[in-house]
């Protein structure tokens, strides 16, 4: 079971969250319980660091931010034992989680789960702080944003449990962002392949190295409320599975969106072999995901355009980057921030044709114009004006029938 920052932000959620942890126990399962630092607390810590030092380092960030999580861990392990249920709280560094030395967004390489295994198979609960692990040098690492999921389900591996239950403030994960389509309806089952497109094109439900971590170990997760009364062993939320568990495949899943896009344009490029190689290696090697890419087909053989797509708060730096380069000191770099990009996912689309042409009708009967296209065995992206985000999303919404019944 793992609860995020809203789940336990209080000392009264933390109560509730004790709550279902003991029905759980009441089942008869043996539970593990990752927990976030209480809602806000991680920002509130970072901020004490930069009233210390303007640039300070990222280890002592990390042995300062690590603390959230050991507090909400004692409390929920405190709250337990005020049920009557024997339980513990662990550290990273307790239960043998082992990581890369990149601080604050650190890979967990791996877990010595024998010590807890074996204080689970005494009826002992046990509360581990999410979000943190140990080097190989005995520093403390954080795990970036969301690290808490990938802790989760790392652990729930080592562990070889049944199920990991992700407790958050949504009841499940649904076909497109209720906010936006009020008639958006909750994914009784999603497969891993899908929930990695949705969670890597918007959906902030799932961390993305978290969805991975379930794949590669064939972990089912459950994404479920806490502040509903149900308790994982009833399913009530969504569960993430493997494609060939899923009995009826949608044609399209879910709609996802993202308005942190920025768009890059390079005119009079060289149109030689290894270009391309020059744009994009410098900015993989700065660390900037490149999502959306367009090469134009060279009319006088000699020169191309070429587009592509970066987080807007990477742009400063990706274009600072190619301006280094020599090999383009001769093209022309320009760049649009008001974009969007607007995604349909579905693993029905493999075997079904005209999901892209249906997609553009819906965009075009809107009016809405497409700046770049990029797609995927299940997944088609469109590079959109921002402000025609959360239209395109209602559009497309309704072409696909996603609407409850």
């Amino acid at each position: 079971m793992k609860f995020g920052g809203t789940s336990v932000q209080d000392t009264a959620h933390i109560k509730r969250a004790a709550d279902k942890v003991a029905a759980e126990v009441q089942r008869g399962n043996e539970v593990a319980v990752v927990v976030s630092a209480m809602s806000g607390e991680t920002n509130k810590l970072i901020a004490l660091c930069k009233e210390i030092s303007p640039n300070p380092n990222p280890q002592e960030i990390d042995a300062v931010v690590a603390s959230g999580e050991q507090v909400t861990a004692g409390l929920l392990a405190l709250a337990l034992q005020e049920r009557d249920i024997d339980a513990r709280s662990w550290l990273g560094w307790q239960a043998g989680v082992k990581t890369s030395e990149s601080h604050s967004k650190a890979r967990i390489e791996d877990i010595d789960a024998a010590p807890m295994r074996e204080r689970l198979s005494l009826k002992q609960v046990a509360v581990l702080a999410g979000f943190q692990g140990v080097t190989k040098n005995g520093r403390i690492t954080t795990l970036g944003r969301g690290g808490s999921d990938t802790t989760a389900v790392a652990l729930a591996a080592a562990l070889h449990a049944d199920r990991c239950d992700i407790y958050t403030d949504v009841d499940g994960i649904y076909t497109t962002d209720p906010r936006i389509v009020p008639g958006a309806q909750k994914i009784a089952k999603i497969s891993y392949e899908e929930m990695l497109e949705l969670a890597s094109l918007g959906a902030k439900v799932l961390q993305v190295r978290s969805v991975e971590m379930g794949y590669k170990h064939n972990m089912a997760l459950q994404v479920l409320s806490s502040f509903n009364d149900a308790i994982g062993s009833d399913f009530p939320g969504t569960q993430v599975v493997r494609e060939d568990d899923i009995m009826e495949q949608q044609l399209v899943t879910g709609i996802a969106h993202t308005e942190d896009e920025a768009k890059v344009t390079l005119f009079n490029v060289p149109d030689i072999p290894g270009v391309a190689a020059k744009v994009f290696g410098p900015i993989a090697a700065a660390n900037i995901n490149v999502d959306m890419i367009v090469q134009n087909v060279s009319g006088d053989g000699n020169a191309t355009d070429m587009t592509f797509t970066v987080p807007e708060s990477e742009l400063a730096r990706a274009v600072d980057v190619l301006k280094q380069e020599d090999d383009l000191k001769d093209a022309d770099i320009r760049t649009e921030k008001d974009v969007a990009k607007v995604s349909v996912v579905g693993i029905g689309m493999r075997s079904h044709a005209g999901v892209a042409q249906q997609m553009f009708k819906a965009l075009a009967d809107k009016d809405i114009n497409i700046k770049a296209i990029a797609t995927s065995e299940i997944k088609i992206s469109v590079l959109i004006a921002r402000d025609s985000s959360e239209p395109a999303v209602r559009a497309l919404h309704d072409a696909y029938g996603l609407h409850k019944q």
